[in-house]
């Protein structure tokens, strides 16, 4: 750790192999197109050097007992998933929205936990792969992508069922120093300036799937890797330079081109041992519940961002004290407070794993991540009621210091004569970055579907919760039954689930 973390990591990109592919052109990670994505990242470098958010942002590694930057860091305690969750809130007042980062810590701790797992029932050597893995990670201060989504080609059919069997990525050759791997993933935000690509599986997997049962990390420049990516940022700034301004994102359709992987950085095999592919659903959905959590901070702080604009705009527009003004916000306000409380209490019910990190409750996890996804839409239809359509139809910047009509447009633009112009003109143009730009299309979509769509935290929660129990009271109630035992929603521990994959797998054998 120490100061010039940020400087690092850019010094890191621009060394690597130009992979990055956008618009028919090769990229370099100094591309400015990448710059407002990489921006985001460097708060999560900046604010660990900063010694006022080092409770949050640092953490001490249990392999070195070392300081590290919590983004290397895995969950050792329900204090480090509480820390994490703050952390992500934190910092995603800070840029705005996505911090990015967090897919890089969850798949890691996916992995630290199912390799254990692995090792503890097959005796594989996974884990200590894995350890020696995180070691150089934390070491070197890494950033990191998770690669999950497969293309999937026809929904209905398992992987090995396809008519390209290349839909879902796959081990196409066993060699002596390692796998040969084939295929693409999709949705991947932050890949284009990650040091890492970490790849996991997707779904559960069935006896013929063992070449799809496969986790692996590579530097994000390996040969054969190819990013072909799309960007979003906000409108560029002439003179109004902000925070939010400098922020923005970069996703990614990752293909791997018949790409070789040592085999020190293979974390599961299932063409080598048809042992461990049960685990392979297990690590997909381990890696979407971290992920889930992760977003029950960011997700707040998210509709924070709406509510603060919502708030000041109102403000702006002399309406602030309105009553259906205060009901907007106290809607933003409660269901920012309630995602973030259940994050909270699925953090305090967590278990440890057999590799000592500490999983969250996966129903209270899915029940707040439901929450948020499905009130994105409306949290940023309550700001453009409340802004009106005036962030749709903003003048340009050029304009507003133009000879012609920068004043003029000073002038028109203004609402109560106590507050400056420029902080109008500002105020909308965040609002225009929020609602009309091309960031502001994918963070809703992101906001819907990051983590899991609602319908993804609907499945999970019914799979796993007691329906049957549940029916206990109202039959006891009802007078069905005559006994009432005791009842309180049981946590579905890791094991719990595993064993189900155990089940499923053996059933289709």
């Amino acid at each position: 750790m120490g100061g010039g973390s940020f400087e690092r990591y850019r010094q890191r990109l621009r060394r690597m192999r130009p992979n990055v592919y956008m618009g028919g052109q090769t990229l370099g990670r100094d591309d400015d197109r990448l710059a407002p994505g990489i921006n985001v990242i460097g708060e999560t470098y900046a604010r660990a050097d900063d010694p006022a958010y080092a409770d949050v942002c640092t953490a001490i590694s249990h392999l070195t007992e070392e300081p590290i930057n919590r983004f290397c860091h895995l969950h050792r305690s329900v204090d480090d998933l509480l820390r994490k969750q703050r952390m992500t809130r934190l910092l995603c007042h800070r840029v705005g929205g996505c911090i990015q980062r967090c897919m890089g810590t969850d798949a890691l701790n996916a992995l630290a936990v199912v390799t254990a797992e692995m090792d503890e029932a097959l005796g594989t050597g996974y884990h200590a792969r894995f350890e020696d893995y995180l070691r150089y990670f934390q070491a070197n201060d890494l950033c990191a992508n998770c690669a999950q989504t497969d293309a999937k080609g026809d929904r209905l059919r398992r992987p090995h069922e396809q008519s390209d069997p290349d839909l879902y990525l796959r081990i196409v050759e066993s060699r002596d120093d390692g796998i040969v791997v084939r295929g693409a993933k999709l949705h991947n935000t932050i890949a284009p300036y990650a040091d890492e690509i970490i790849v996991l599986p997707t779904r559960f997997m069935t006896e013929r799937d063992g070449d799809y049962a496969v986790a692996f990390a590579l530097p994000a420049d390996w040969e054969g890797v190819k990013l072909v990516v799309r960007t979003a940022a906000p409108f560029r700034r002439l003179r109004l330079e902000a925070p939010a301004a400098a922020m923005g994102d970069a996703e990614s359709f990752t293909i791997f081109d018949d790409v070789l992987v040592p085999r020190d950085r293979v974390f599961m095999d299932g063409r080598a041992d048809p042992r461990v592919i049960p685990y392979a659903g297990f690590l997909a959905l381990l890696f979407a519940h971290y992920h889930r959590h992760s977003y029950t901070g960011c997700k707040p702080a998210a509709t924070e961002i709406l509510a603060s604009q919502s708030a000041l705009v109102a403000e702006y527009n002399g309406i602030e004290q309105a009553g259906h003004v205060r009901e907007k916000l106290a809607h933003l306000i409660t269901v920012a407070e309630l995602v973030y409380a259940a994050g909270q209490a699925s953090a305090y019910r967590a278990e440890r794993s057999t590799a000592g990190v500490y999983i969250p409750d996966e129903i209270l996890t899915n029940a707040g991540r439901k929450l948020a996804g499905e009130e994105v839409y409306n949290e940023f239809r309550i700001l453009a009621d409340l802004a009106g359509g005036l962030a749709a139809t903003l003048p340009l910047e050029g304009d507003f210091y133009a000879p012609e009509t920068g004043e003029l447009l000073h002038k028109y633009i203004m609402r109560n004569p106590a507050i400056p112009a420029e902080h109008v003109h500002r105020c909308f143009r965040l609002i225009e970055t929020t609602l009309v730009s091309d960031l502001a299309g994918v963070m809703q979509v992101a906001g819907l579907h990051g983590g899991g769509s609602p319908q993804m935290e609907t499945i999970t929660m019914m799979h796993r919760y007691d329906v049957e129990a549940l029916k206990g009271i109202a039959k006891y109630l009802a007078g069905i039954e005559p006994e009432l035992p005791r009842y309180e929603r049981a946590s579905v521990t890791p094991r719990k689930v595993l064993e189900r994959y155990r089940a499923l797998f053996r059933q289709e054998m």
